[in-house]
């Protein structure tokens, strides 16, 4: 397939334009499993929840939103968009998407990045001047993985 068109999410916790009302978070993390749905049913190759760890996002834990589309998609790929590798155990990414890989029955992708928001470094004790060498250890780590 020389492309592949999709959606992703970070979750975000904005106004509705028409109404002006703000979403709570728990109708949030619903309306992105139906997004996921949606974008199933309407053909889309790809499915993606970004991750965040800030109180206007919902997408602090993309791999359990992306268990819950699994449970109910059928056909579109589910990915990470993006895993901030960086301030994450690489073991416990592979293991996760592993296990949305067997719910979706072989339909999950990670994307590993960097992050381009910095909120996650210090919340898991880690220093940004950092920066790059967690990134490439991590990394290194998670392609070693079997």
């Amino acid at each position: 397939m020389p492309f592949e068109i999709g959606v992703m999410t970070f979750g975000e916790l904005t106004e509705d334009p028409v109404t002006g009302s703000l979403p709570s978070p728990r109708q949030r993390v619903r309306e992105t499993i139906e997004q996921a749905q949606v974008a199933d049913q309407a053909g889309l190759d790809v499915f993606g929840v970004g991750e965040h760890h800030r109180t206007d996002f919902v997408g602090s834990a993309p791999a359990i939103l992306l268990a819950a589309a699994a449970e109910k998609t059928e056909r579109i790929k589910l990915t990470s968009s993006v895993t901030v590798l960086s301030s994450e155990d690489p073991v416990r990414v592979w293991e996760q998407f592993a296990t949305i890989d067997l719910l979706s029955a072989g339909r999950a992708e990670i994307i590993a990045g960097r992050g381009s928001y910095t909120e996650s470094f210090p919340l898991f004790g880690y220093d940004l001047k950092d920066y790059a060498d967690l990134f490439r250890e991590k990394l290194d780590l998670l392609l070693q993985i079997p």
